[in-house]
């Protein structure tokens, strides 16, 4: 019902100064598949490519004329955002010659300029303010319309349970938490943080669903890097290699390196504490944490050093304890973690919108 009103609505501004404007829904497009068969991967976007424009404006066959489909809205509606045939032409996939053409197009549809362009600028026409003000909300609305239809489709209606491991992690889970309300408004989103005492358990039992944290997580199913950030050690203030510059990871063999707790998953341990540097020489073991607060604790009492990511300079300042670069180190990723029998339809968007924000940073 919401989509027919959004489509009357149109034919009425768009239709009005066209004899017989009408419109028509084409339900067999590739871009929905019909009401059980929606392409998550489309939804929530007009597709650019001829293959997927559905027709939506169209005047009455009586009368004859050009025909008003999705690719048309879609490039005005950009052009109207970037007000630069260049870059309206990459942000839909399109050549700037095909976007001109279908300005063209619009135009001698509405019958007058939407736009103003000099040879240093493009602004939009009175008519083209006009225009863009009733299609954009009608577009949303139709948009926000199939979501909903495919939300409800593939079970995406009910609640997502995420959780972070680490202050560092919480802003872009945040951003991820954002995108995925944008685009599934009736599922409700709880976060919450987690400990390293308790953040495998807690996927185990079920009371998460997802969690951000580093990789690699035994056992575990995992998603597209969220976070990329090189790595530190971690050294008391006054630590010999506290004045260093940066120091490769083959000093770890000439210092205790501080533990993460037991119930941490052996893969990850064997990747942020290993055994042995890389060409082969034993590493001591120091004393372990409950908690990366307590970790770094022992750091600055110079129990041992600890390779920790460099963001960790920022949401864990100490005056006791100094962050120096580990210069040929591999960088640590963070991301989505999950269980693997768990195939849950929200699960899947949550990881599609970690992955279209990791995209954005």
């Amino acid at each position: 019902m919401g989509l027919r009103l959004a489509a009357v609505a149109l034919r009425r501004r768009v239709g009005s100064g066209r004899a017989g404007g009408g419109i028509r829904s084409d339900h067999s497009s590739s871009l929905d598949g019909g009401v059980g068969g929606v392409d998550p991967g489309s939804v929530g976007r007009i597709a650019p490519s001829r293959q997927h424009c559905h027709t939506i404006v169209e005047p009455d066959s009586t009368n004859g004329g050009d025909v008003l489909e999705r690719v048309e809205i879609e490039t005005f509606l950009a052009l109207t955002e970037e007000l630069h045939f260049g870059r309206t032409a990459e942000r839909l996939g399109l050549t700037t010659g095909r976007v001109s053409q279908v300005i063209r197009k619009l135009e001698r549809y509405i019958g007058g300029a939407l736009f103003e362009r000099t040879s240093r600028t493009v602004r939009l026409t009175p008519v083209g303010e006009q225009l863009a003000g009733d299609l954009a909300p009608l577009v949303a609305a139709m948009e926000a319309a199939l979501r909903k239809a495919a939300d409800a489709s593939r079970g995406v209606t009910s609640e997502l349970r995420v959780a972070f491991l680490g202050e560092g992690t919480a802003p872009a889970l945040l951003k991820a938490v954002a995108l995925f309300g944008e685009r599934h408004p009736d599922c409700r989103v709880e976060v919450r943080e987690v400990q390293l005492s308790n953040s495998r358990a807690s996927l185990v039992d079920g009371s998460i669903d997802v969690l951000i944290a580093s990789y690699p997580f035994d056992g575990m199913a995992s998603g597209p890097a969220l976070i990329t950030e090189k790595r530190v050690l971690a050294v008391g203030s006054g630590h010999p290699l506290a004045g260093e510059r940066s120091v490769s990871v083959e000093v770890l063999a000439d210092h205790p390196v501080v533990q993460y707790p037991e119930v941490t998953s052996a893969g990850f341990k064997r990747d942020r504490t290993p055994d042995r540097t890389p060409s082969g020489r034993p590493i001591p073991k120091g004393p372990a944490g409950a908690s990366f607060s307590e970790m770094l604790t022992l750091v600055a009492m110079g129990k041992g050093v600890l390779p920790v990511g460099e963001h960790s300079r920022l949401y864990y300042p100490r005056p006791d304890v100094t962050y120096v670069p580990l210069h040929d180190a591999r960088p640590i990723e963070r991301g989505p973690v999950w269980r693997a029998g768990n195939t849950a339809a929200h699960i899947g968007e949550f990881v599609r919108a970690v992955a279209d924000t990791a995209k954005r940073s």
